[in-house]
């Protein structure tokens, strides 16, 4: 389950209900909340948790945190804003399966295309709890 900041937890909330109500409603305004600077500092947070391998650009978070996360987060907010966004290639890491006689290829993304896929999923994936309890869950309970 993702731990949100309270605004962001409403807003996903609020995204879910209207979604629930309304199945055909179409959402437009979605970009502008996975560009704020809250979302993406929590997909910054999310990504950091991980504690992945930087990827093909070499970057790691000790020096995204030397340079400065929010400059780091401002940069990547201008980017998607201007729509120069441009996601980098991969690191293709192999590693032995098996006992060694196959191998598996991991891709590894940078750490700023992390951020972006963490501030999407932010906002287009549902709460993991539902915000509306349509019943009394006790009322279920039966005795035998």
């Amino acid at each position: 389950m993702i731990k949100a900041p309270i605004s962001l937890q409403d807003l996903r909330r609020s995204l879910y209900v209207k979604a629930k109500a309304e199945p055909t409603w179409r959402f437009w305004g979605l970009y502008v909340h996975i560009c704020r600077m809250e979302t993406l500092y929590e997909a910054y947070q999310m990504a950091k948790s991980n504690d992945g391998a930087p990827g093909i650009d070499g970057v790691t978070f000790e020096a995204i945190e030397e340079s400065g996360v929010e400059r780091f987060l401002r940069q990547i907010r201008d980017e998607l804003l201007t729509n120069a966004y441009r996601p980098a290639p991969v690191r293709k890491k192999e590693i032995p399966k098996d006992g060694g006689h196959k191998v598996r290829v991991l891709s590894i993304p940078a750490i700023r295309d992390r951020v972006v896929q963490g501030a999407l999923k932010l906002i287009l994936e549902p709460p993991a709890v539902d915000p509306i309890p349509m019943f009394n869950t006790r009322v279920l309970r039966m005795t035998w």
